[in-house]
């Protein structure tokens, strides 16, 4: 590859194809040992096939440290860069191909090739491989021809079966069993026999009938098995699940805070019951007259659909961002749109104590609280069950809150139960989902199966940017900096963590400023090539600028499939009264808040 860039002339036509070619079959080498390679380093896999120059990724193991510059180089950074014609070099282009050739070292040290000893990083494995292929292998996330996503895919699927029966060879007392290596036969004939138009794809099909129940058998053999990892890559997997539409496929918050060691039913039921009364008490306000149920109303998925964005504490104009859904908001590493928390306490311990949100402090807010008698009794029984604190603090009342709302984040959809159950959706589902995965290229930043920005193996937050604009008319940027506030850099500024798009059609107004009101309006920003399409200066936007070309009956497919993600929520009735306070100035507060 170096040698064919070094002889080849950059500015002829028949050259640069010849290059293409050598990076398509070098791909083609590279799926081979895909399997491998992503699990033992993921890091250092993004200097083979990395989709973005730089990532400043948190992963969960690093949340306590601050987020570091990770650089992308190899194929398809290289194949991008060959369409920067005017500042094509060959310097720039063999440093894209070097960087991941010396990158190859890292998979030789001795801490990988020790694992080959033993049949547990093969189950380890299998089980990224099979994540990887239901949520990125086929969705364009790092292939930027879209042509050869199919073709790679046909090559990948074969290599990896070769992989299966050396493995059969070398560990004959731990074997994939006969019904996996059949059904896996069956996708492969499967694949082959699907048109090799990205678009025309069937990946519904794939992930439904192949790729999830092939998930659910290697679960069982990581579990029979007593399959052990040393490797971060499985730091958040759990080895229960047996749908990669369980919601409990990847542990990313500690909802229970400060009660973390509690495991008592009756316990938690008071936990719970202490924490719906204190999410709809305005006694958290530095004023008595605003509740956490203000911005985030149960009965809306836990969101305001009226406003673009909350008013201010004390009517002082509007909150620059819109109040995010709570719902499912514990499938986040990184809490808040510019991932400025680490944990759902830290982050309602921001908003109470934020002079523009609740205008409240720790010392005066849990003063207020005991001074309700059926406060008081309750966190004193609970003291009991947290030995490590003394007394009754400010994380009892942010814990009870966090568990309380967390429950609604287990209900499931239409969609996740024909994935589970090996059931059935509208056509125009199915044709949506599909589009989803491909051409309308959201796949790529929403990821199965919560459709948020976690990808496989689930250990990190992806941020994006979009060119949000400040109005309908695009007649400016928003000057929201976003990730830039929490980590400083050109990459980051006006970066947004990826939200889900599940219960998104209760979920209105979107974007971080609520600045759209419907789905039409946000799938044809999308559509357009988001802030760069509509021709705003992004220099640094991550989405695509060039437009999707989605036609009336495609977008109505994917609004289809996006109504098929909405869940099958219970909401409670508010609680009738609040307890009652011996400081009779606080008795006059309202269930929910006055604004």
């Amino acid at each position: 590859m170096l040698r064919l860039i070094r002889s080849s002339d950059l500015t002829k036509p028949d050259d640069l194809e010849k290059i293409r070619e050598k990076i398509a079959a070098n791909r083609i080498q590279l799926k081979s040992i895909d399997f491998w390679l992503r699990y033992f380093d993921p890091i250092s896999y993004r200097k083979e096939n990395g989709p973005l120059p730089v990532e400043w990724e948190t992963e969960v193991f690093e949340k306590f440290e601050m987020p570091y510059r990770r650089k992308g180089a190899g194929l398809s950074l290289a194949e991008k860069y060959m369409d920067e014609r005017e500042s094509l070099n060959k310097d720039s282009l063999s440093q894209l191909i070097q960087t991941s050739i010396d990158s190859l070292v890292m998979f030789k040290r001795d801490s990988v090739m020790m694992q080959f000893a033993s049949p547990d990083h093969f189950f380890l494995a299998n089980r990224l491989y099979l994540l990887n292929l239901a949520a990125v292998y086929t969705t364009g996330f790092e292939c930027p021809d879209t042509s050869r996503i199919i073709p790679e895919l046909r090559s990948l699927l074969p290599a990896v079966r070769n992989i299966y029966d050396q493995f059969a060879t070398d560990f004959p007392s731990t074997p994939l069993s006969k019904n996996y290596l059949e059904l896996y036969d069956r996708m492969l004939a499967f694949v082959n026999s699907q048109p090799k138009q990205f678009s025309l794809f069937d990946q519904f099909t794939l992930i439904r009938d192949y790729i999830n129940p092939l998930f659910k058998h290697n679960q069982q053999f990581i579990r029979n098995y007593n399959v052990l990892s040393i490797s971060f890559n499985d730091y958040a997997l759990n080895n229960e699940t047996s749908s990669i539409f369980d919601k409990s496929l990847f542990i990313s918050q500690n909802t229970k805070g400060i009660f973390s060691l509690v495991d008592d039913p009756a316990a938690l039921g008071e936990v719970k019951r202490v924490g719906k009364l204190l999410f709809y008490d305005p006694i958290l306000s530095g004023n008595n007259k605003r509740s956490c149920a203000s911005c985030h109303k149960p009965t809306e998925y836990f969101t305001d659909t009226s406003v673009a964005t909350a008013l201010q504490f004390e009517g002082g104009g509007h909150l620059p961002r819109n109040a995010p859904s709570l719902i499912n908001s514990v499938f986040n590493h990184l809490i808040m749109l510019d991932g400025k928390h680490i944990s759902l306490q830290g982050q309602a311990q921001d908003v109470m104590t934020k002079h523009e949100e609740m205008n409240s402090n720790e010392e005066e807010l849990v003063k207020k609280v005991l001074t309700c008698k059926e406060y008081r009794d309750v966190f004193k029984k609970l003291l009991k069950l947290t030995p490590e604190e003394k007394n009754i603090s400010f994380g009892h009342i942010i814990s009870a809150i966090t568990y309380y709302y967390a429950d609604f984040s287990y209900y499931y959809s239409p969609f996740d139960r024909a994935m589970n159950e090996n059931g059935g959706v509208s056509n125009e589902v199915k044709q949506g989902f599909n589009l989803f995965m491909s051409k309308a290229q959201c796949g790529t930043c929403h990821f199965v199966p919560h459709f948020n920005g976690i990808k496989p193996p689930y250990i990190g937050s992806e941020f994006e940017v979009l060119g949000v604009p400040a109005d309908t008319a695009y007649s400016r940027l928003s000057d929201d900096k976003g990730r830039y506030d929490a980590n400083p850099a050109s990459e980051t500024l006006h970066a947004f963590r990826t939200s889900t798009v599940r219960n998104i059609e209760f979920t209105k107004p979107y974007m971080h400023n609520g600045v759209f009101r419907t789905l039409d309006q946000v799938i044809d920003f999308y559509d357009a090539g988001g802030g760069a399409g509509k021709k705003l200066d992004v220099p640094n936007q991550t989405l695509a600028s060039d437009p999707l070309k989605l036609s009336s009956p495609e977008k109505g497919a994917l609004i289809s499939f996006l109504h098929s993600l909405n869940e099958n929520v219970i909401f409670e009735a508010p609680p009738s009264s609040l307890p009652v306070s011996s400081d009779k100035s606080l008795n006059a507060r309202k269930v929910g808040g006055e604004y």
